[in-house]
Order: structure tokens, then C-alpha cells, then sequence
């Protein structure tokens, strides 16, 4: 039987709180430094505190200390480890190799997907380094990572399932750095990928959309849409993966509210079909008072991104913000008043709508007013002008979900069995059995007095008054075995229950539970970076993997230094895939015959020559010659 997990995000402490009672396995949060979102650090009494909220249903706390460091940090790293192991955090996510050796054991080590983990050489190099969990690359099939599972069955896979994409292999992209100064590598992303470009070929002409001839001038083209897998949750347990992780250490916390518990529904209908294959990760049941829904939180529309193969439609070319859910078409306008939108959708006051204008841009508006009828009033009326009858209307912001999500929506608890028995000559016995394994067996001196009245339905009661601890019961879970119908007073049947409540009893995690744990080499040797931009303190990232791209012939080509390596690859978005059934070249059409090489152009002139390594089927961005 294999644990598995559910791995949410968390911006800070509040995020983090809210993913534990909204059913996450498992939490990720940023270090105070070091992490590879900058603007998603927290302090350590904060991790602390959610550490110690975690612990009480066994989740688990990884703390990200993703980027690579300069030498001079690695004191201040050295110290920041030992708060952590203090804390009791449960793992590192960690980026630079020789955080292996700096963390002496204290803490268990994940290999982050900045790491590159995308075949089975790099998958069984971090086992033998000690590593206990391997984050992979998001772009990786159901057959790739089964074949890593089969290769290296030691490892535990963790694989994203929703969120954002980043269009280069993560660790691979020197763009940001190139092109602002602010290193991915570093925590301080600028997104390079979600600007506007041109497509141009070798003489500078701007290539056309082989399906619409429009030009494609400024558009997204390196945008990616939003991961989304839930499709295939069973097939990916089935593939060897064990923590299914959750994009977002930047997104507020209605969107780790939703998604969290989206997921844990889903996850949950697979355990309980597949008990005896699966376990859950973690303990405590909670109870919604929304229905999750994906489409309702932050999303640039969906793709399962690879899972079963390269498929097309993977960027929205009209804009890197969020679309949202299709709620219907435009039914009619009346110009500077409302409109009518054809759809089963209702509206309310505080709405957001979108919409795609004639030229292909994303347009929106807030919804001002919805009378009776159903008609939307807009805060701007001229915004009407742009839309016709027919034209499909989508929603971003769903006013009434927001607010839904920003009460308290649910309630983690641990689900627990009351056993209480009189002893043959004083006193009464009281049994605490959890469902996480805690079990709390306490006698307590009173005197057996006849009472006067039934007293089973009290003690009960009073037994059952758990609101202010993280457990649960029900009647049918009290069992009472008294040889007469003893009285114990209320009061003291209350101070009975907080006291073994308040135990110190741990719970038993499904590894310490009797599941198989493999012993890994704890020693790795210290060394330099890898996969780092161009900042002169570290290693060229070509000293990582040979990435120079060659002709057919075999022959090594000129060319500049790869910004980002991609399996998104532009020509197979537009149709325009250049590989046969035979590994053989054909003919494309963009319109205008391009002149090799193809590159992306910036509205301020810079161009970047593009490389399609058919033969290994993905694209380089290269830097500007």
C-alpha cells in the first residue's frame, strides 16, 4: 500500500492554516530567504506556528529553500536550517546540490523541480545523493514517469497537478536575468515568458496565423494556459506518483481554499475505491460549506500539459491574464445601458466579465447592477460598444463565490471513539482512541454513587462537547460499560474530557504505520551550483547537460546562448511541425516563406533567435546575437 498526497501551497501563515483545513497531505511554504518565490518568504515563528497546527492531523510542513546560493550565504543557510530543524519542519525543498552536505542530516531533502528531474538518470542520481522526494518536471507523460517509477522504485515521485506553467523546463530559463537582471534561479522571476512578441522570420517580416492569416504581431506566444489534471488523478497514482502538488505560492487564499479542497474530493473518491492499494497521507475529515469549483479561481483556461503527449492549443496568443469560466453568449445590447447574456449563468453586483474584442484582445468590466430580469448594467457603459450578438462572455471573478470563500468554510477533524468503565472497587477509566492511531487511557479516582435518574444520554453529551479540540465524535462512538447506573457530575466529566484531550499523545504518520522506507546514502560531496544563468559566481548551465543543438547531418551549429529550453515548441502550436512519421522534413506554410531562423520579437526591437531541436523535439529561446 502506497501513502498518498496531497501538496498545497501556502503565501503565509493564514494560506498555509487554510490548505491544512481544507484536507492538504502536506503544505510548502517559503524560508525566509532563499526560496524561489522572493516576494513568498515568511518568518520562522510563523512556520513554527503552522508547524505546530500541522502536526495535530500529521501533515507535513516542506519549507522551500529553493535558489542557488552564493558562497558567502551558506553560513546564513547554515543557521536558517538549524531554526527549521527546531521547528520541526518536515522537510527542505531545496535547488544547490551542496545543500546536501551544509544540512548534515538535520532535515530530509527534496530535489526540486528548478533541479531538472526529467529522466531516469536524474531521477536515481538523487536517490543515491540521499534525497527522499523528487519534485519532477512539470512536461513529463504518464509513461515517462511510470518508467522513472520502475527505475527507481525507492524514490517517492512528486508531480504537479494544477496551477501555472512555466514554458521552460524549470532550472532552464536564464531569460529573466538576461533580459532584467532578476534571476529565476534567485526567486525573482520577471516572466518574461507572459510578454507579447512578434514571430519573425530571418528578414524580419511578421509570420501570419497559418489558420486565421492574421499576423502575429504581439501576441503571447510563449504564454502557457493553466495545468490542470484532475482527469487523470488514478492514472498518475498508477504511474508511480505518491504527492500531488499544487502550483501557487503567490495566489491569495481563496484560490488555496477551492483548489485545495477540489483536489482533496477527488483524491478521496480514489482512496476509498482503492483502499487497499492507497492510503491517505494524513488524518481528519472536513466538511465544506462551498462546492469547489476549479473554473471559479484563477485560470488562464486548462491543459493537461503533456500527460498523455504533445497536444496543441497549449498558449492563449490574445493574453497572460486570467480568463475564467464561459458563462454564456451575448443574447443582445442595448448601447450605453446593459446587456443580456444566453446562458444558464447567474450574475450579481461586483461581477467581473471578459471577453475577446474584434481584434483578438481581452477586454472586461465589473458588473455594476443586475436587475430583475437578468440584465447586466456595467460600471462602464461604453465597454458595450465593443460587444455584438453571439459574442462568447466569460467570468473572472465570481463575486458571489468570493465572498462564499471569504468566511470561515470548513472545519478539520480527527474522528474519535470514547470508552469509559467503572473499576471494580473506586474510580472510573476513560479510553481516547483516534483515528490517527493516538490512543489515551487515563484513570480517575471518584466514588461510585447510584444516581437517581438515567445517566448514559449526559455522559454522552458531555463527552461529545469537542468544539474547542481538533476531534470529533458521535453517540454511536461512546461506548459506556458500567456494572450500574452510576452519577458522575457534569462538571467533572468536562474536566475528564479536557484533560485527555490535551493529551501529549502523538499520531502515528502512515511511514511510522508499518509502511516500507528505504534507507538512503546520507553523505554527499559539496560542490559548485547547478544550471546557473550568467551571474559570475556560477557555473555555466551548459556545464549541466549538453544542450547545443545539431543539424540532421550531425554536424554542431553556430549559435547564441539558450535562454530557455522548451518541449513547448511554437511550430507544433501552429500546425506547422517540420518532423514526418519518418523523423523527415516537410514543407510548412506561415504564410510568408520564413527565412531561417525564426525568432520572437519584443515591442522595444530585441530579438531572440529560435532553435527547434526536432530530433529531440524541443525548442531553445536563444539570446539575441
Amino acid at each position: 500500500m502506497r501513502s498518498i498526497e496531497l501538496l498545497a501551497p501556502a503565501r503565509n501563515l493564514e494560506c498555509g492554516l487554510e490548505a491544512i483545513r481544507h484536507g492538504a497531505d502536506a503544505v510548502y511554504i517559503g524560508a525566509p530567504r532563499f526560496g524561489a518565490r522572493a516576494a513568498a518568504g515568511n518568518s520562522v515563528e510563523d512556520i513554527a506556528e503552522l508547524t505546530a497546527f500541522a502536526h495535530k492531523f500529521c501533515v507535513k510542513i516542506y519549507v522551500t529553500v529553493n535558489t542557488l546560493l552564493y558562497d558567502e550565504e551558506l553560513p546564513d543557510v547554515d543557521r536558517l536550517i538549524d531554526e527549521l530543524a527546531g521547528v520541526g519542519v518536515d522537510a527542505l525543498i531545496v535547488q544547490d546540490e551542496r545543500l546536501m552536505a551544509l544540512n548534515r542530516g538535520r532535515i530530509p531533502l527534496h530535489a526540486s523541480t528548478q533541479m531538472d528531474n526529467r529522466t531516469v538518470d536524474d531521477v536515481r542520481t538523487r536517490a543515491e545523493a540521499g534525497y527522499e522526494q523528487t519534485v519532477l518536471a512539470r512536461e513529463l507523460s504518464l509513461e515517462e514517469i511510470r518508467a522513472i517509477h520502475e527505475a527507481v522504485p525507492e524514490m517517492t515521485l512528486e508531480a504537479f497537478v494544477h496551477g501555472a506553467l512555466c514554458v521552460s523546463y524549470s532550472g532552464r530559463c536564464y531569460a529573466s536575468e538576461y533580459c532584467f537582471g532578476r534571476s529565476a534561479n534567485r526567486g525573482e522571476c520577471a516572466q518574461f515568458c507572459r510578454l507579447p512578441f512578434d514571430l519573425v522570420d530571418g528578414q524580419g517580416r511578421v509570420l501570419r496565423h497559418p489558420d486565421t492569416g492574421k499576423p502575429l504581431r504581439q501576441r503571447h506566444l510563449l504564454s502557457l494556459r493553466d495545468m490542470n489534471r484532475s482527469a487523470d488523478i488514478e492514472a498518475m497514482m498508477d504511474a508511480g506518483v505518491s504527492s500531488f502538488k499544487i502550483e501557487g505560492r503567490l495566489k491569495d487564499v481563496a484560490y488555496v481554499k477551492n483548489v485545495t479542497a477540489f483536489y482533496r474530493r477527488l483524491i478521496d473518491v480514489v482512496l476509498h475505491r482503492r483502499s487497499a492499494d492507497y492510503c491517505r497521507a494524513s488524518y481528519g475529515h472536513t466538511s465544506l460549506t462551498f462546492a469547489p469549483n476549479l473554473d471559479k479561481s484563477f485560470n488562464r483556461r486548462f491543459v493537461d500539459y503533456f500527460m498523455h503527449g504533445r497536444t496543441p492549443n497549449l498558449v492563449c496568443l490574445s493574453t497572460p491574464k486570467a480568463i475564467g469560466e464561459p458563462v454564456g453568449t451575448v443574447k443582445d445590447v442595448l448601447p450605453g445601458r446593459s446587456l443580456a447574456i444566453a446562458g444558464t449563468a447567474s450574475f450579481a453586483n461586483g461581477d467581473g466579465l471578459c471577453f475577446f474584442d474584434a481584434d483578438d484582445r481581452l477586454q472586461g468590466f465589473r458588473v455594476n447592477r443586475v436587475d430583475e430580469h437578468g440584465r447586466i448594467y456595467p460600471a462602464d457603459p461604453s465597454v458595450l460598444r465593443q460587444l455584438r450578438k453571439g459574442q462568447q462572455v466569460f467570468r473572472n471573478l465570481d463575486a458571489d463565490f468570493e465572498r462564499q470563500l471569504s468566511r470561515p468554510t470548513t472545519d478539520r477533524r480527527i474522528g474519535a471513539c470514547w470508552t469509559i468503565t467503572d473499576e471494580p472497587a473506586t474510580g472510573f477509566t476513560l479510553t481516547l482512541s483516534c483515528e490517527d492511531g493516538r490512543v489515551v487511557t487515563k484513570s480517575f479516582d471518584h466514588p461510585h454513587e447510584q444516581a437517581r435518574t438515567p445517566q448514559h444520554a449526559n455522559i454522552r453529551k458531555q463527552l461529545m462537547r469537542l468544539g474547542d479540540t481538533v476531534y470529533t465524535t458521535t453517540e454511536a462512538d461512546i461506548i459506556i460499560r458500567f456494572t450500574d447506573n452510576w452519577f458522575i457530575p457534569s462538571s467533572m466529566l468536562t474536566e475528564w474530557r479536557r484533560e485527555m484531550t490535551a493529551s501529549e499523545a502523538s499520531c502515528k504518520s502512515p511511514e511510522e504505520d508499518g509502511k516500507f522506507r528505504v534507507e538512503k546514502n546520507p553523505s554527499f560531496p559539496a560542490g559548485s551550483s547547478e544550471g546557473e544563468s550568467s551571474l559570475p559566481k556560477y557555473q555555466s548551465a551548459l556545464s549541466v547537460r549538453d544542450v547545443s543543438p545539431k543539424s540532421r547531418t550531425g554536424k554542431q551549429e553556430a549559435f547564441s546562448s539558450p535562454l530557455m529550453t522548451c518541449r513547448y515548441c511554437i511550430r507544433y502550436e501552429l500546425g506547422q511541425c517540420r518532423m514526418g512519421k519518418n523523423g523527415l522534413a516537410e514543407r510548412h506554410n506561415l504564410h510568408i516563406a520564413p527565412d531561417e531562423p525564426l525568432a520572437l520579437r519584443l515591442a522595444d526591437g530585441r530579438t531572440f533567435p529560435l532553435h527547434f531541436d526536432c530530433r529531440n523535439c524541443q525548442m531553445l529561446v536563444l539570446s539575441p546575437e
